[in-house]
């Protein structure tokens, strides 16, 4: 998404964390530089946009695992978590007159929508 981030104009792209605000310096500069970053710790930006938290099996099973091994296999490194995993996430776009045009929960953690799905929302919005 980043190298399309151009393509998104003069909308404000905004990441939602649960992580701790200590947290928030180092996560901002590994992931999500230059985006806007809001932290909730106590999740109520989740709750209110309805993002529940994932079974065992939708956090840990065999799509999960496999990316995981992609990724090793890249060169990537695990690192082991240090928050909930169990938490999932979504992606919203909201128009400039509030109403909310595009709702996509995940149902894991490996599951985002393609960034064709979410230009596609911003020019409707």
């Amino acid at each position: 998404m980043r190298d399309r981030l151009e393509e998104f104009g003069d909308a404000e792209i905004a990441v939602v964390l649960f992580t701790r605000q200590r947290n928030l310096r180092g996560y901002r500069s590994r992931y999500v530089d230059p985006l806007s970053v809001i932290t909730d710790e106590d999740r109520a930006i989740y709750r209110a946009f309805s993002l529940g938290s994932g079974s065992l099996w939708q956090v840990w099973g065999p799509k999960v695992w496999l990316k995981y091994a992609q990724l090793l296999r890249g060169g990537a490194s695990f690192e082991k978590p240090t928050e909930d995993t169990s938490q999932l996430g979504g992606d919203f776009v909201i128009g400039r007159d509030g109403r909310l045009v595009y709702v996509f929960r995940s149902k894991g953690p490996d599951e985002r929508p393609s960034v064709d799905d979410l230009l596609d929302a911003v020019r409707r919005a």
